[in-house]
């Protein structure tokens, strides 16, 4: 039996169609009824298990949520991005490329920050390693901090990215579950 169903309401995003979700039955905390976020098609959202797309959330490209998994507010899982297990990807998270987040020690959202005042995202990758999402930046954590270097050279946003790094590094759990 399908726990949710694409509706006719949709939104474009990145010239993606994107469709919000109703759900057919109850589970969780969601009921019969309940409208979610937003997915590109029905293989992002698992139909089993209590895992869910809620507010103006949205989830595309080959990205899957599934398990007990929830993704919130605002927050966008695309690419490759698996997030499963019982994690919670929400407010503005930007979760992308080949993360894997089973939990939510798989991933750290601090915001706003930096020389636009914006949103940054840590998260594991398949590989077990940390990468980086912020502003037009996607890429390991190690090429991030160079390109911190290079733009804010002993500046304050330098600093303040390189502490975000460092307590990024020390939450993001990278062992094999």
């Amino acid at each position: 039996m399908k726990k949710f169903e694409l509706t006719n309401e949709t939104i474009i995003r990145f010239g993606r169609t994107l469709y919000r979700i109703k759900a057919l039955i109850s589970f969780g905390t969601v009921r019969a009824g309940d409208l979610g976020g937003y997915v590109e098609k029905e293989e992002n959202l698992s139909q089993s298990g209590n895992a869910w797309v809620s507010g103006d959330a949205w989830v595309s490209g080959n990205a899957r949520v599934s398990g007990n998994a929830w993704v919130s507010g605002d927050a966008l899982v695309s690419g490759n991005a698996w997030v499963s297990g019982d994690a919670l990807v929400s407010g503005n998270a930007r979760v992308s490329c080949d993360a894997e987040i089973t939990k939510s020690t798989h991933y750290l959202t601090i915001g706003l920050i930096g020389s636009r005042n914006d949103t940054t995202t840590f998260f594991r990758t398949k590989n077990k390693e940390i990468n980086v999402k912020c502003g037009c930046f996607l890429g390991s954590i190690l090429d991030f901090r160079l390109k911190v270097k290079e733009t804010h050279a002993s500046n304050k946003h330098e600093k303040v990215y390189e502490l975000a790094c460092q307590l990024a590094e020390a939450q993001i759990e990278r062992l094999a579950d």
